[in-house]
């Protein structure tokens, strides 16, 4: 097992939970709405698959950044995938479109936690922003460790709040499950939001590191945080078709719910909301920082504000459309997709190992993962 020395040491519930953080959020609640359009044997499978292919995707970065001291995407990328003359012009293209696409969703997380404060609290967008970023940025301020600390509480909230929710759609009369979908396009859209809100690839390199290289629990957080994110999206997702029914619309899941249960829903959907954004907030900004540090060399406190204040001003003045800029960050989690599929090949046949992913590392699986990837992009786009 190869030593590998992080910021702090995280234990095995909170690397599972920055796991769980980074991949919850509001992509869950759109699944529901796809859902209806499918049989309930499709959701299920599309579910066992995603949750797959996932897993092997974020174990193959996970041994990418292993065999490179726990390092983020652009250190991996500039040590393994790129070489020559023009080295450093495509290491510093990868880092800034990499960032820019991180930045555009932090900002995104911003304008939405003000939108929940305006309508629960009647604030002010400008505050509700400002207020999210000191309590989101904060965290992120004092180390991975309270980080960790957070997506762990966090993440047994919204365990917590899905539980209430879901004993009161029961006492409720049931709707029927959907017995039949609307064809092949209704299935690729559900498998795409589905990988969405799965996709946790940018936090397993701080599993990696917060494990300190332990090979065993890293498999077994990666696993277990896909898991519960899985079971997220199961529980909101069956608890609203039989809530609802297949009336869903595409306001989300819990304004659906808040219409057939009561106005309460909508408090319960206001905290669930704030903590799916706020552990996502955590997760990129830990991530970003951690990318600025390692390419620029500059502090870890100066590397937070380089990471953190460009996405508050995003927000403030509304440089930067998130649902606008949906397109231009697929496009970008595509190219990363194919970098880390190369890098990590490139990597296994370096160290002439495979510590965590095994046989299933092999040229062929990573083939199956790079089709997947490319599959749940097009459903994503439908």
């Amino acid at each position: 097992m190869a030593k590998i020395r992080g910021e702090s040491k995280l234990s095995f519930f909170e690397a599972t939970s920055i796991i769980v953080g980074h991949g919850v959020g509001s992509g869950i609640l759109a699944v529901p709405y796809l859902a209806g359009r499918n049989s309930l044997v499709s959701i299920l499978l599309i579910l066992c698959f995603c949750y797959l292919f996932n897993l092997l995707l974020h174990l193959i970065i996970a041994e990418l950044s292993y065999n490179n001291g726990g390092a983020q995407f652009i250190t991996c990328f500039d040590r393994e995938l790129f070489s020559g003359r023009l080295k450093q012009v495509f290491t510093w293209l990868a880092f800034a479109l990499l960032g820019l696409s991180v930045l555009v969703n932090v900002s995104g997380f911003l304008t939405g936690a003000a939108a929940v404060f305006r309508s629960w609290f009647g604030l002010n967008s400008t505050w509700g922003i400002l207020l999210f970023y000191v309590i989101g940025a904060g965290v992120v301020f004092a180390g991975m460790k309270l980080v960790g600390i957070c997506e762990k509480l966090a993440v047994s909230s919204m365990l917590a709040v899905i539980g209430i929710l879901f004993v009161a759609v029961l006492l409720r009369p049931l709707q029927p499950l959907p017995r039949s979908g609307e064809g092949p396009n209704a299935a690729l859209a559900l498998l795409g939001i589905v990988s969405f809100s799965l996709s946790a690839v940018m936090s397993t390199p701080q599993v990696v590191k917060g494990l300190e290289g332990d090979v065993k629990k890293i498999r077994l957080a990666i696993a277990a945080g896909l898991a519960i994110n899985l079971l997220l999206i199961f529980l909101v997702t069956l608890m609203t078709l039989l809530g609802v029914g297949r009336d869903i619309t595409e306001d989300g899941a819990l304004v659906d719910l808040a219409g057939k249960l009561g106005g309460w829903v909508s408090v319960v959907g206001y905290v669930f909301t704030l903590l799916a954004l706020a552990t996502s907030f955590w997760a990129n900004t830990l991530n970003l920082r951690d990318i600025v540090h390692e390419q620029t060399k500059w502090s870890v406190h100066i590397s937070w504000l380089a990471a953190s204040l460009p996405c508050l001003l995003l927000a403030l003045f509304h440089l930067a459309s998130f649902v606008g800029f949906t397109r231009y960050a697929s496009a970008i989690q595509v190219v990363t997709g194919l970098g880390i599929i190369w890098a990590y090949g490139l990597s296994r046949k370096r160290t002439g190992r495979s510590d965590i992913v095994g046989v299933f590392g092999k040229l062929p699986f990573q083939l199956l993962v790079l089709l997947c990837t490319l599959l749940a992009t097009v459903g994503a786009m439908l």
